[in-house]
């Protein structure tokens, strides 16, 4: 079985503390993780708004999101002006290819894009994923290969704006294998590699699961066939700082049981990416997660 570890980097804090504890532990073990950066300022703090969403609260208080974040960054946006994260952290993310790994775009504003997207046409999507791609080639000197969308949250011009952006593939979905996407009739050519995993935070906190025992619920769904090999979302924030033992855990787990983990362009080596199916994107929730995200859905005739 292949499982590519997807690092989901989202705030300051989560660059400058959460990413260098991972390149240690990854080093440690040896292994190649594909890095997704938040790129333009932290406005984390804007997204306390989203306490009147059903279950928002609900989640903010079993997750501990506080000592989580930490009281600056959630003044960040607000309080706070939101420093420009690939500006200020640009070293860093380039520690993360100099030191093996792939590095890609997960947005320019994490809040922006996770909580407008959705409800915003093509051509603010393009302005966004623009203004990220350009801050990504200032810093590496090279065009990114890969897009993962800020909370799953997409709109159906997202797929063909990658697709025309050039991104080898994609992964802005909760899903069960690659595909090509679909989404309001609108096909497009760059493959989704779905998140397939549940992640700490939908977990921690429901049906018993606590921090010293979620790797067991994590490394159970990872035991499940998945055609592709799984993807596993993982957030700096988190399993780079105070749940990185959990991590620790799960790679020893992973290792002892012969998962070969690595990136996701080493999972899309391994598909023949003519051969994959049109599914289309609707929107769904998963457990343990507020609100509604793009999921992948049944193969198209």
């Amino acid at each position: 079985m292949r499982l590519a570890l997807k690092v989901d980097v989202d705030t300051l804090r989560g660059t400058r503390e959460g990413v260098p504890a991972l390149l240690r532990l990854f080093d440690e073990f040896d292994v190649r993780a594909t890095f997704l950066f938040s790129l333009g300022p932290d406005h984390t703090g804007r997204a306390l708004k989203r306490i009147f969403r059903p279950g928002f609260l609900r989640k903010v208080r079993r997750t501990s999101v506080a000592s989580h974040y930490g009281i600056r960054t959630l003044l960040y946006g607000t309080l706070l002006p939101g420093p420009v994260i690939g500006r200020r952290c640009a070293d860093t993310l380039r520690a993360v290819a100099a030191a093996g790994h792939e590095t890609g775009i997960h947005c320019y504003d994490h809040v922006k894009w996770q909580d407008y997207v959705a409800r915003r046409d093509a051509a603010w999507a393009d302005a966004e994923l623009r203004k990220a791609m350009v801050l990504y080639q200032d810093i590496f000197g090279e065009p990114a290969s890969v897009h993962g969308a800020a909370g799953w949250q997409v709109n159906p011009a997202t797929f063909t704006l990658e697709e025309k952006a050039g991104f080898r593939y994609a992964s802005d979905t909760r899903g069960r294998s690659a595909f090509f996407p679909v989404m309001d009739g609108r096909p497009a050519r760059c493959p989704q590699l779905p998140t397939t995993l549940p992640t700490l935070d939908e977990l921690i906190g429901e049906h018993g699961v606590t921090a010293q025992n979620v790797h067991e619920t994590v490394l159970a769904a990872s035991r499940q066939p998945a055609e592709h090999g799984h993807v596993y979302t993982l957030h700096a924030e988190l399993e780079g700082m105070q749940l990185l033992p959990v991590l620790r855990r799960l790679l020893e787990a992973w290792r002892r049981e012969g998962v070969a983990m690595g990136t996701m362009a080493a999972n899309l080596a391994a598909i023949d990416t003519a051969g994959l199916p049109l599914c289309e994107v609707h929107w769904g929730t998963v457990p343990g997660r507020s609100g509604v995200l793009a999921v992948q859905g049944e193969a198209l005739a």
